[in-house]
């Protein structure tokens, strides 16, 4: 049974920012439907969760697809509407087991032409790598913070650091992590003040938050 499926063409319009599509609980057909829906609106396709089985099928279809494997994101056609801004965004994360979330939020904020860099593998647990980055990083206007295990460095970040943070609890770690949840649990319970904290595993939430604070600040 096919169902009609509505893509938010008006969310641009409201809110400067299309809708993702996500790929994770749709079937190969929905996603073909929705692909071709869009692009006939000139819009960019941006498909997060997708497997490789999924990606394949609508490599084979469009030529300008691209798979980012690592990411287990799709991206089809481009954005002409980019958002112009000197501002910047770095992305951190505690190792690279958190980099699928580090770079589904990266390339969110590529779609919108927003110069961002990842550090990667900067985890407290051997904190001299991230204070050897520290200049670096500071350079940036918005933070996204990638952590699972304990989730702890947001705070240590938050801490050090006087930029809006993004806080991202991820799903790694041993048992009593539980999927992301005492990370998540954690960052909602920092004695950093003011750190905003998103869904686990949600890097293209945290992009779209940090969107709206270029946005407003720009």
């Amino acid at each position: 049974m096919n169902f009609d499926i509505k893509f938010d063409f008006q969310r641009r319009d409201r809110l400067g920012l299309i809708e993702a599509i996500w790929g994770q609980d749709k079937s190969i057909d929905q996603l073909e439907r929705l692909c071709g829906n869009v692009l006939s609106k000139n819009e960019v396709v941006f498909i997060t969760r997708i497997n490789s089985e999924k990606a394949n099928y609508l490599l084979d279809l469009y030529d300008d697809a691209r798979f980012h494997e690592e990411a287990n994101c799709l991206l089809i056609g481009k954005n002409f509407n980019k958002i112009i801004t000197n501002k910047k965004v770095a992305i951190i994360s505690g190792g690279s087991s958190d980099l699928a979330v580090t770079l589904e939020a990266q390339l969110a904020l590529e779609i919108y032409g927003v110069n961002c860099q990842s550090f990667i593998d900067v985890g407290v647990a051997g904190l001299h790598r991230l204070m050897s980055q520290l200049e670096e990083i500071n350079k940036y206007d918005v933070l996204i913070v990638c952590a699972g295990m304990e989730g702890a460095l947001a705070t240590v970040v938050g801490g050090l650091l006087a930029q809006p943070i993004i806080a991202v609890p991820v799903s790694v770690g041993y048992g009593v992590s539980k999927d992301g949840e005492t990370a998540l649990n954690s960052m909602l319970s920092s004695c950093s003040p003011g750190i905003a904290v998103m869904n686990i595993d949600n890097g293209y939430g945290a992009a779209m938050a940090a969107l709206r604070i270029i946005k407003s600040i720009s």
